[in-house]
Order: structure tokens, then C-alpha cells, then sequence
């Protein structure tokens, strides 16, 4: 197995009835911590890094990291852009051989987000990238910051799948980082995208749900599960001691265990073929 384009790990998520992880990676610890939970599972995974992040992970020196995991993993994965908020990341991450980009307009009218994701699509088309975009908002921004919560329509999720896009972020209740209490996620609202035979369907915001509300998401058809927090809080609490070589293992071990629970919530377990 090695690299894969997330077009074509999420329609055989649509076909098997599951979802794939995407797991967000800061450094070599997390990207060797997602790449070995997703072995040791023989699960299909989606590596992602944020246009926010990149200035502690210049995407120049990360992204051909993570490309490299990809290509020697035993087990299918794809590489990914989320949240890309500027066409010159974009761009780069497609430059570098990144399989998806995320197209984020989600801060703009409908017909303005539909209309720069189009643009999107055209240039990812030359590599062959398959385009991820967003509609509806998601309360708080990757970055921690407050946005207004938008929930999304059949209507606006029709208008974006008219772009030529392969996943849509929805935005249903959810939020990124830390929620204050459990959400009231808009469970219809996924049930009657899928039904439209929407794009692949994406979750963002997904640390700090129940099992019970990802159980159900994965049943009504969500198709890609992004987690960041619980990656990123796991891998600082395991940097326990002065001796960062030691640090550099026992976070990279954390960032696995957390990453397995996922894959094993999601119904990913099992299904890839483990390669030498």
C-alpha cells in the first residue's frame, strides 16, 4: 500500500458503510503515531495539516514528511490540506503531491464560496487532487477563535455539489477545539445531504463527541471524521520527562493509542490490506 488520493478511500467508506479517520499532524511525532495506529489496525487514514498550523510546521518541511509516511505506510493513505483559506497554500500543497486540498469559503455568501471552490477544483484537476469544501460554519475556527454558527441547508449543500467538489464539510452544531458541553448536533441535516447524494460527507470538530453521536453520524452517512484536539492534547501530556528523545517516543505512542480508538469508532478496523 502507500499513497492514495482521499477520493477514492471515501467512496469505498460510502460503499462499506463507514468512516475514515482524518488526523491532524503538528510534527514527525503525530505523523508516525497516525501512520502506526492505522498499521496496526490494517485501517485507510487521511493525514491533514491546517493552513493555521503552518507557521510552527512550515508546510515546505512537513508536508513532504507527511507524503513520505504515506508512501511507505503497509496501509492506504492520503494526504490532506484541511481548512486551506488562501489559493498560494493551495496551490503549494499541490505542488508537493498533497492527494486532497480543502477549499474553505465557508466565511463567505454561498455563491461566493461556490464560485472560488470552483476555482479550486479547476487547478486541483491538474494533479488529480481530489477537493474537499466547506458549508454552513462551524462554531470556533481551527484556530480557536470565535465564528458565528451557521447550520447548513439541502439547499446550500445542492449549490456546492454543483462545483465538482469530492467531500463537504457540513456545518451541523459542531465546533473545533474544546466544547463547553456536549453538542446538539442537526442529525437530519446529515441524514437528507446523504439522501441528496451529496458529496462524501465531513465532520469537523469531531474531539469531544460521544460514541454515541459518532455512531450515529457514521449511520447517516458521514464519511470523513477529522480529529485534532485529542491528537494534539495527548501528545502534550505524554512529554513527561527531560530527555526529548524519550519525549519524542512516548508522545509518539500516545498520538497511537488515541488514534486507534477513532479508527475502531469509525468502523475503519480491518478495512485495508496490511502490506509488508
Amino acid at each position: 500500500m502507500a499513497l492514495v488520493n482521499m477520493r477514492d478511500l471515501l467512496a469505498a467508506a460510502e460503499k462499506g458503510g463507514y468512516a475514515v479517520g482524518s488526523f491532524s499532524v503538528a510534527n514527525m511525532e503525530c505523523i508516525q503515531g497516525v501512520i502506526r495506529a492505522a498499521e496496526e489496525t490494517c485501517a485507510p487514514v487521511i493525514l491533514q495539516i491546517a493552513e493555521v498550523r503552518l507557521p510552527y510546521a512550515p508546510l515546505y518541511l512537513i508536508g513532504p514528511m507527511m507524503l513520505a509516511a504515506a508512501a511507505r505506510a503497509r496501509v492506504p493513505v492520503a494526504v490532506h490540506l484541511d481548512h486551506g483559506k488562501t489559493e498560494a497554500c493551495i496551490q503549494e500543497a499541490l505542488d508537493i503531491g498533497f492527494t486532497s486540498v480543502m477549499c474553505d469559503g465557508s466565511d463567505l455568501p454561498l455563491e461566493e464560496n461556490a464560485r472560488l471552490t470552483e476555482h479550486i477544483v479547476s487547478l486541483a484537476r491538474k494533479t488529480g487532487a481530489a477537493v474537499e469544501a466547506e458549508v454552513g460554519r462551524i462554531g470556533r475556527n481551527e484556530d480557536g477563535s470565535l465564528c458565528e454558527e451557521q447550520i447548513a441547508t439541502v439547499h446550500d449543500c445542492a449549490r456546492m455539489k454543483e462545483t465538482g467538489i469530492d467531500a463537504l464539510a457540513i456545518g451541523i452544531g459542531n465546533a473545533h477545539g474544546i466544547y463547553v458541553e456536549t453538542p446538539k448536533l442537526h442529525y437530519e441535516v446529515v441524514e437528507d445531504a446523504h439522501a441528496m447524494h451529496a458529496p462524501a460527507l465531513v465532520l469537523h470538530g469531531g474531539s469531544g463527541l460521544t460514541d454515541a453521536q459518532f455512531t450515529r453520524l457514521v449511520k447517516l452517512g458521514m464519511r470523513k471524521i477529522n480529529i485534532a484536539t485529542d491528537i494534539f492534547h495527548a501528545q502534550a501530556a505524554a512529554c513527561t520527562t527531560p530527555d526529548v528523545f524519550k519525549n519524542i517516543a512516548l508522545s509518539s505512542e500516545a498520538v497511537s493509542e488515541t488514534v486507534k480508538r477513532y479508527i475502531r469508532l469509525f468502523g475503519t478496523e480491518g478495512k485495508a490490506e496490511c502490506g509488508v
